[in-house]
């Protein structure tokens, strides 16, 4: 099953919805990691969680979602695209098997950063005072947008790179007397089994939900995982520091190795590699 998200609205109710399966994605963001099954499952729900939060942008530019705390998981992040190009990593400090999602984070804040490709950067900040990540996120809507918002999120379990979830969504023009219809699509919404909606196609699984009423699917989305980084963008950064410094560098160490964070990819600098760079900077100087 390929990695996707389809957004859907319902033609009689002022409610939008997505669905979304992105088992290849998790297993890309994880696999060169040595999370425990607990920081697995976050990442998985974060993955879900981000891509959720993509198809809502209007624009070209990048969203990250970001979990911060003072738990042993006091760091985990997703960054996406509008292409729903999606890369990941996480900062764990101390045990974290057996710990639940609040345990895990501890005391801490859900940021969701937008970034247009043009126009201002936009910083959406809550506490963490939910049990779930899930109920965070409708915290979130609830107070920045004033969105009614059901989102239902799983990773893991029966097998340990599977990731789906389901977003409800008031629509912002609705009327102040649709709650009723929103509460009762909410409530068949949580008759999904975890298993159903891992394997089900997205039709088969909302025509299962929603067979009583009108629901209208677009085009489904491809959802990929994606690093950006690169042996060049390394070279970038490298040129932001001196000469002297490269060098002395080079000297402590006999090479420059630079690790990435979201892919676990290693690249390796000696000094014949930075001839160039060396060279560029020597010119800029005279």
């Amino acid at each position: 099953m390929t990695d996707q998200l389809q957004r859907f609205i319902f033609d009689d109710y002022q409610i939008r919805g997505e669905i979304v399966q992105a088992h290849n994605s998790f297993h890309e963001i994880i696999k060169n990691h040595d999370y425990t099954t607990e920081v697995n499952n976050v990442m998985g729900e974060l993955l879900i969680a981000t891509s959720l939060l993509t198809a809502t942008l209007k624009f070209e530019g990048k969203i990250a979602v970001q979990l911060q705390g003072d738990g042993p998981l006091n760091l985990a992040v997703i960054n996406a695209n509008q292409d729903l190009q999606l890369r990941g990593t996480a900062r764990v400090e101390g045990e974290t098997a057996g710990l639940t999602f609040k345990q895990l984070v501890g005391k801490g804040h859900l940021m969701i950063t937008i970034t247009p490709d043009n126009g201002e950067r936009y910083q959406g900040v809550i506490a963490i005072e939910k049990d779930s990540l899930s109920e965070c996120l409708e915290d979130y809507f609830e107070q920045s947008e004033q969105l009614a918002t059901r989102i239902i999120l799983h990773a893991g379990s029966r097998d340990k790179t599977l990731a789906a979830g389901l977003l409800l969504q008031t629509l912002p023009a609705a009327d102040e007397n649709h709650e009723e219809d929103f509460h009762h699509v909410c409530a068949l919404a949580s008759t999904i089994k975890e298993d159903e909606l891992y394997s089900l196609e997205r039709d088969e699984l909302l025509y299962r939900l929603y067979h009583q009423e009108k629901v209208r699917l677009f085009e489904a989305q491809q959802i990929s995982f994606k690093c950006s980084c690169s042996k060049e963008r390394c070279l970038t950064s490298l040129a932001s520091i001196t000469q002297q410094e490269i060098l002395g560098l080079l000297q402590e160490r006999g090479a420059i190795d630079m690790h990435c964070e979201y892919c676990a990819s290693d690249y390796h600098f000696e000094i014949d590699d930075l001839k160039i760079l060396l060279d560029d900077q020597h010119h800029t100087q005279h």
